[in-house]
């Protein structure tokens, strides 16, 4: 499909407008009622298309924005542009799969995260943090993670809900992952207490950091199919 309109996309998703999807997202801050197995059904049929994705964004739509995320090629993007692509994401779910299926692909990543890790705008740092959880996962090399949770301790608390969140991810990761730090991650979540009381389905994972540390920690040691 190549050569396609941002017209043809755009009454494509409208095609796609599904009232319950929209009610669905609706609470969770999305203001889109488009299944998303239907949105990355049409991404595979659109296939990597750069411009194309680059118009999408700029319609401001956030269906649209989406599929910009799933059709565009990441390194292709310079840095200013994916900073300013970042804090015009507006919903979570664009803000996300931006972070995940285009900065994190892209050779700017590690700036990006030095940037945002420390910006004022507090959903700006929490992609600085969701970008420092990837580092603690893959390359902790150099990241001084003792400084991280010394900073999760103060800071976490009273974070507002985005950037807490993305603490508390990198709170978790870093016990699940590091071994020497586990014993105090726990206690830091054990003191602060944050998302202890989080609503969570049966069967799933509470985001409680120490919950979510000693049940990963578990399916690590029980070994493949747990």
């Amino acid at each position: 499909m190549t050569g396609t309109t941002v017209a043809e996309v755009m009454a494509e998703l409208a095609g796609l407008e599904d009232p319950k999807a929209r009610e669905v997202n609706e609470r969770h801050g999305d203001d889109h009622g488009v299944n998303l197995g239907k949105l990355r059904a049409l991404a595979r049929r659109l296939k990597t298309q750069q411009e194309l994705a680059r118009r999408l964004w700029a319609t401001d739509d956030t269906a649209a924005k989406l599929l910009a995320t799933l059709i565009c090629r990441p390194k292709a993007f310079e840095r200013d542009e994916l900073d300013s692509m970042l804090r015009t994401a507006r919903t979570p779910k664009v803000h996300d799969w931006l972070v995940n299926y285009v900065v994190k692909k892209s050779p700017h990543s590690e700036e990006l995260r030095l940037a945002w890790f420390a910006d004022p705008d507090p959903v700006v740092a929490s992609a600085g943090w969701a970008l420092t959880t990837e580092r603690v996962t893959k390359r902790p090399e150099g990241l001084g993670l003792a400084g991280l949770l010394d900073v999760i301790e103060a800071d976490m608390k009273g974070a507002p809900d985005r950037l807490q969140w993305a603490m508390n991810h990198c709170l978790a990761q870093i016990g699940i992952d590091h071994p020497e730090h586990r014993t105090r991650a726990v206690a830091i979540g054990e003191y602060l207490q944050v998302l202890k009381d989080y609503p969570t389905s049966p069967g799933c994972t509470s985001p409680f950091a120490p919950v979510w540390i000693s049940e990963m920690v578990r399916r690590q040691h029980a070994g493949p199919g747990v």
